[in-house]
């Protein structure tokens, strides 16, 4: 096996040994002065960008920072990947101070307010009602200032720049019921941010939290 050796100036030598299979390998260095990373060594990549598809053992799966729903008349999740396909929107016990149906809007550089599809509907005891989603895909059907709801959306891309959305949510204040929700927004770009707020874009968030996860 042909191999050329590289003695240290005062100890130790580097060895580069020839496979010891038939044919040619060819080995470029980069143009510049930097560690090369080994198979088996460990090792932390800056500035590195992996084509498509999953690396076995790894996982895409990324979750944002938790939100309180405490105050305000909108949260924003911002900063979303290009690459991401898949979005899951996740409300644990969300309330607002007024009677306008929660929303959540989609966008790209800003939040997109027209042109949803679909519907949202509620199933329960003492309601049963649907929303048309218009400014944006409808949480929380008859919705009330004491609703509390809890439950999770999910987007996907289905091609270009169009998403599917489908997703449940319950009501566990008084009056109690699911509501189901599923439609489609074709953005005017690559999707980087969600919004939650309500159809009236007035009414406070005043209860909860609200995070996202993307893939």
């Amino acid at each position: 096996m042909a191999q050329i050796t590289i003695s240290g100036d005062t100890s130790g030598s580097v060895s580069l040994v020839a496979p010891a299979v038939a044919g040619s390998s060819v080995l470029t260095l980069p143009v510049a002065t930097d560690t090369l990373v080994g198979k088996a060594t460990t090792d932390t990549l800056t500035n590195k960008t992996l084509g498509s598809g999953l690396v076995a053992g790894a996982s895409l799966l990324t979750s944002g920072t938790a939100q309180a729903s405490i105050s305000g008349t909108a949260i924003d999740f911002t900063g979303i990947p290009s690459w991401a396909k898949r979005i899951t929107v996740m409300f644990n016990g969300v309330s607002t101070n007024g009677t306008s149906n929660p929303q959540i809007q989609l966008g790209s550089g800003s939040p997109t307010t027209s042109g949803y599809t679909g519907y949202n509907a509620r199933q329960g005891a003492a309601v049963n009602a649907y929303a048309v989603n218009s400014t944006g895909f409808i949480v929380q059907g008859a919705n009330l200032a004491t609703s509390t709801f809890t439950g999770h959306i999910i987007f996907t891309i289905i091609s270009g720049n169009i998403w599917i959305c489908s997703g449940i949510s319950t009501d566990t204040s008084a009056i109690n019921g699911n509501c189901t929700v599923a439609g489609s927004i074709s953005l005017g770009g690559t999707l980087d941010r969600v919004r939650i707020t309500t159809v009236n874009g007035t009414d406070t968030f005043d209860a909860g939290s609200i995070n996202i996860l993307y893939e």
